[in-house]
């Protein structure tokens, strides 16, 4: 569990980052330098986003990273490509 990957939880959003620990029961779990998704342009789905990337990265809102984050009821996590992790990567950090 040591690749980027991105993590759709069933309340509190998405997120991208390094997934450390997961629950026996998979709903739990630890990520590290952990970046809310909180609006994505440039891509169809978060599927598409986790394998290309963003085709239109100004117009994304995805705020700065944090050290680690806890998140519960994990519903789903796309394992994410270099190229679109580079894409995420390159996304301003949006402040409001």
């Amino acid at each position: 569990m040591d690749k980027r990957v991105i993590v759709r939880t069933y309340s509190a959003g998405v997120f991208f980052g390094e997934l450390v620990n997961r629950s026996e029961d998979g709903k739990r779990g630890d990520i590290l330098n952990a970046r809310r998704i909180w609006y994505w342009d440039g891509a169809a789905s978060l599927s598409q986003l986790a394998t290309t990337g963003t085709s239109k990265p100004a117009n994304c809102k995805f705020p700065a990273s944090v050290e680690k984050i806890e998140v519960m009821e994990v519903i789903e996590v796309l394992a994410v490509t270099e190229e679109a992790a580079a894409s995420i990567d390159g996304v301003p950090v949006w402040r409001q």
